[in-house]
């Protein structure tokens, strides 16, 4: 038998992959569990992970510009992963705050990078360029935040991944409107052709083209193709279709319309999210999604050079105190001004305190143009390395610096419990929504549905909706709402739980449905509570918790929870109102 030849340290190369995906796996599973063990984020030990077989440490060192790749492919798969979780209308629900803010954020950011570029006696152009670099952050370290406190699908998580999708769309329109304007900024080797009014006219038709070929064919075709690969029964197949889904979209965004990869995944992951079967794909894309995000932030740590911190420490903190301290302090302004409670606003502070792939995209085409000296792209990627590892620890400070703020500044208390006008129901609500009404929680697809039977009969119902946005358009629509969490018991009582017929519990974000169970029991022993639950395991845990409640599962969803909640209100109002009086009550409208 012919065995065959030993590998020689030669042929290393020709394994250029697979060496850097080792030794990238198994030193970011080392040191990100000795991370785990000393109580730091886990992103810390990936890091120096990168930094270790990175160029600018002596020993191994792997293919950069392959791990950039793989990287890429973490950042297609997460933005994939949030769009399965986005809904359009959920992005156009955060549009006033997530729109404004986002501009005016990357713009004060910019300045502030900026001027700091001017005080070290840079050009005008460089000093632009460190300044957009600077001012957009990364939505991977963002989700990695998020989800490691589960705040990916609650309202001040919509509104961060938002604001950064916002973001991202901007810092899209920058890269494509960077090179006409190289000359003029003093650089060189523009290469873009035409004037800058038609190239700004070609990108926002671009982009408004890939958009609309997304929400128009995309959530027909996606769903279709991934509900004839399921009938297959292959798990195997079902897969590849959505891996296949997830890159190949991406990949098309940035061929044909010039979209990052970032961005068509994000959108293929939405028009998924229409198809029944959006959660297994969630599920099935998970382990992969986990892995190659890990390579994503060991390529950040291969690209830091750690001579910078000698050669460069003042700059380097004067870039690292903008980043986190100056890009924070301005969102945090912003969204107070749009009068969102403080929690939200360090939140979003928070998530902005950190910059990523598009800062490196960004400074990468300001050196190609000559707008970008070599020193500022080793102080944005170690600015990206420090802030990234210190976000953590960021967000992990937001609570205990929010209770030391309440004690020790009355401004602070009065922002934390200022009266937001949508967080309870006028006083010229009508009567038939106080008593007897359906308290309806949650706005989304399922309860729009429920929503439109109810008023097709009109059956009075409040609605109960974390998206202050959202509730702003319901009142003006005529409509009952109330802003604010539902497992809260100030929320309920807003919405008079008290006195009414029902509880339905149909958000599509997993809540706190045995608080919210107990709390109208409490105040409604009477009630009666359906609630829509998003796995089985979830509703046999709830149905041994709660208080007697109705449950249906996401495969049965709006269909069954509409013929309960009418039946159960038609038999609720015929036992209230014998059927020889009047008709004029709400079982005679059924």
């Amino acid at each position: 038998m012919n065995l065959p030849a030993r590998q020689t340290p030669d042929m290393e190369h020709n394994f250029s992959l697979i060496t850097t995906i080792a030794a990238g796996f198994g030193i970011a599973l080392a040191l990100g569990f000795l991370a785990t063990r000393l109580r730091f984020s886990a992103i810390v030990g990936y890091l120096v992970a990168g930094v270790i077989i990175g160029p600018g440490t002596p020993g191994f060192v792997a293919d950069t510009e392959i791990a950039m790749q793989l990287s890429e492919i973490g950042v297609m798969l997460l933005m994939f992963g949030v769009g399965l979780h986005f809904s359009p209308g959920e992005l156009l629900s955060v549009r006033r705050i997530a729109i404004p803010g986002a501009l005016t954020q990357m713009g004060l950011a910019t300045a502030l990078g900026a001027t700091l570029a001017r005080f070290w006696g840079w050009s005008w152009g460089e000093a632009l360029v460190l300044g957009l670099s600077l001012s957009c952050a990364s939505t991977v370290v963002l989700l990695k935040a998020l989800e490691a406190r589960n705040a990916l699908k609650t309202m001040n998580g919509h509104i961060a991944v938002g604001w950064l999708v916002m973001e991202d769309l901007a810092t899209v329109l920058v890269l494509v409107l960077l090179p006409p304007l190289a000359n003029a900024l003093g650089g060189a080797g523009a290469t873009a052709e035409g004037s800058l009014a038609t190239t700004l006219m070609r990108v926002l038709f671009e982009v408004a083209a890939f958009i609309a070929l997304m929400m128009v064919a995309g959530r027909r075709v996606v769903p279709w193709l991934l509900r004839h690969v399921a009938r297959t029964g292959s798990r195997e197949l079902f897969t590849l279709a959505v891996i296949a889904a997830a890159i190949g979209i991406a990949y098309g965004a940035s061929a044909m319309f010039h979209v990052s990869f970032a961005l068509g995944a994000f959108f293929a992951g939405m028009v998924m999210r229409e198809s029944p079967y959006s959660h297994r794909a969630a599920q099935e894309s998970l382990p992969l999604r986990d892995a190659f995000s890990v390579l994503f932030f060991v390529s950040v740590g291969m690209l830091f050079d750690p001579n910078i911190l000698l050669s460069e420490p003042w700059r380097l903190l004067g870039v690292v105190t903008v980043i986190i301290f100056g890009k924070a302090a301005a969102a945090l302004a912003l969204v107070l001004a749009f009068r969102y409670p403080l929690n939200t606003a360090l939140v979003v502070a928070a998530s902005l305190a950190q910059i990523g792939e598009f800062s490196f995209i960004l400074a990468g085409l300001g050196l190609s143009l000559k707008l970008l000296p070599p020193d500022g792209m080793s102080l944005i990627l170690a600015g990206a390395l420090i802030s990234i590892a210190l976000n953590p620890f960021v967000f992990a400070a937001i609570a205990p610096f929010q209770r030391w703020l309440l004690k020790r500044s009355a401004l602070a208390r009065q922002l934390a419990r200022r009266e937001d006008p949508f967080a309870q129901l006028p006083m010229s609500t009508a009567r038939k929504y106080l008593e007897g009404q359906v308290v309806l929680v949650g706005f989304g697809r399922v309860g729009t549905r429920i929503a439109h039977a109810l008023q097709a009969r009109d059956i009075p119902y409040v609605v109960v909706e974390q998206n202050r946005e959202r509730v702003e358009d319901l009142r003006k629509r005529g409509l009952a709402a109330v802003c604010g969490n539902a497992a809260e018991p100030a929320v309920l009582i807003q919405a008079h739980v008290a006195r009414a017929a029902m509880l339905v519990i149909a958000s599509h974000t997993p809540m706190d449905v045995r608080s919210m169970a107990e709390v109208a029991r409490a105040l409604n022993p009477g009630i009666e509570i359906v609630i829509r639950t998003h796995s089985e395991d979830e509703s046999d845990h709830v149905r041994r918790e709660s208080l007697g409640a109705v449950f249906f599962a996401e495969e049965e969803l709006a269909r069954g929870m509409i013929q309960h909640v009418l039946e159960g209100f038609r038999k609720r109002e015929i036992t209230s109102h014998p059927p020889d009086t009047e008709g004029t009550n709400h079982a005679a409208r059924l």
